[in-house]
């Protein structure tokens, strides 16, 4: 079993623990006295001991948790009798286990999570050719994973806290590909500081609400939690992602759930961001078309993308023009602020190479700066990620028209002369050298403030 197996079993079993855990003291509140005392005879846990006592019940006290938690485990499924089986080898923990994913996928919720388990394969030829072989492997790693989880908190900010941090590791574990899912929690904060800041009148702070927040390349989903913990449990109507990877798409709806985020509060949808083809975003209708008031994003750098003749009319696009088809950075740029509402800001990460660009990207700066829709406003030296990868530059955008953050880690001479090149660096020195830095404010975060101080060499 290699690394990504581990992690797929283990943030799954994590996740399992988290929703049983928080059921079972649900379930201990709802009930009161009549919540029996636990069991010493092995394999029967308080709650399945209700209903054996109280089937006629069963239903009306499911339908209470549906209204008080937002959904329902069978005791069977729960976290505590699955790691019993386990532990005793039962022959059929297989078995009840992919009843336990199904009935979680299809009945838990009042929204369905098809496919949230498909990245564990209980049928793998890993954990043996045969169902004997297989079971008693799964009765191992279960028993193994149970023993760890066993003395650890079953406070949901902790285990939510467990899961971005395993995430981080297996992350830092993956290299090159350590973006396709995690965005470190520092650059998290930074992102998150600004689409929360009150652009209008940065002294006041935060904004008090926003209707809604989008990632369109959320990964893990591990930026939008960092934008609701920067506004708080109430603070947001609801969140929307879209992931592309079938793996990270399901630890996205895994990790917001764990992080007590109700499925009536969130939608992730599985699809290309570039072929737009989340049906919810394709509204023709001016009137209808969905914006949003924060929109946040860590794209994948210079990721290819294929294009089509139908490209050129989208409307995403046909303003500014297609990006190359070798760096797909810009048309992921263009689709947040296709979307960001008229007080709406973006804060997005691209690669360093976007501020200098020549060719056919040297026209996307100057069309941007025209409409007002987009300002480098940090270049980033490669420590900022764990492990470092290559510099990076965060990108603000206002709807406004009105935007005015610069700040830069690069000499100013460079930024002045544009590295000899065309396109972006032009754009800089016309449109970047007077505007004030918001985030150095007294307004701003001191996360902000004190990530500001890790590398300046000129601030414009």
């Amino acid at each position: 079993m290699n690394a990504d197996d581990l992690r797929d079993y283990m943030l799954s079993f994590l996740f399992l623990r988290y929703l049983s855990d928080n059921y079972e003291a649900a379930a201990k509140k709802e009930l009161g006295r009549d919540f029996p005392v636990k069991q010493e005879q092995s394999g029967t846990t308080p709650l399945q001991l209700w209903y054996d006592n109280n089937p006629d019940d069963s239903a009306e006290f499911e339908k209470q948790m549906r209204l008080k938690v937002h959904y329902v485990i069978k005791p069977p499924y729960l976290w505590g009798s699955i790691a019993e089986m386990a532990r005793t080898q039962d022959g059929e923990l297989l078995h009840t286990l992919q009843k336990a994913f199904d009935y979680i996928e299809n009945e838990s919720f009042a929204s369905t999570f098809q496919g949230l388990f498909s990245e564990i394969n209980l049928n793998s030829e890993k954990l043996g050719k045969q169902y004997t072989d297989r079971n008693a492997k799964l009765c191992t790693i279960i028993t193994k994973i149970a023993e760890g989880l066993k003395e650890f908190s079953t406070d949901s900010d902790t285990l939510g806290d467990a899961y971005e941090y395993l995430i981080g590791q297996f992350a830092a574990g993956s290299g090159k590909k350590a973006g396709e899912f995690y965005t470190p929690q520092q650059i998290s904060t930074i992102l998150s500081a600004i689409v929360t800041l009150d652009s209008q009148e940065p002294a006041t702070g935060k904004k008090r609400y926003l209707d809604n927040v989008l990632d369109f390349a959320c990964g893990s989903g591990s930026l939008l939690l960092n934008v609701r913990h920067q506004m708080g449990p109430h603070g947001i109507g609801k969140i929307y992602g879209q992931e592309k990877n079938i793996t990270t798409y399901n630890l996205a709806r895994m990790n917001m759930l764990l992080h007590g985020v109700k499925d009536s509060e969130f939608e992730i949808f599985h699809g290309d961001t570039l072929l737009n083809d989340w049906e919810m975003l394709r509204e023709a209708n001016p009137a209808k078309k969905k914006q949003f008031d924060a929109v946040v994003a860590n794209p994948p750098f210079s990721y290819r993308w294929e294009l089509t003749d139908a490209m050129g009319d989208d409307v995403r696009f046909k303003n500014y023009g297609l990006a190359p088809k070798s760096a797909a950075d810009f048309a992921f740029l263009l689709h947040g602020f296709q979307y960001l509402a008229k007080e709406g800001t973006m804060a997005i990460i691209l690669p360093h190479g976007v501020l200098f660009r020549g060719g056919v990207e040297s026209v996307f700066a100057p069309n941007c700066s025209r409409t007002a829709i987009s300002t480098p406003s940090l270049a980033c030296p490669p420590i900022s990620f764990s492990p470092p990868v290559f510099p990076f530059a965060f990108w603000c955008s206002k709807n406004a028209r009105s935007l005015t953050t610069c700040s830069s880690s690069m000499p100013a001479s460079t930024l002045r002369k544009g590295n000899g090149r065309t396109g972006c660096g032009r754009m800089i020195s016309r449109k970047l050298l007077t505007p004030i830095n918001f985030v150095q404010r007294k307004s701003a975060t001191p996360a902000v403030s004190q990530w500001m101080k890790l590398k300046p060499t000129a601030t414009i």
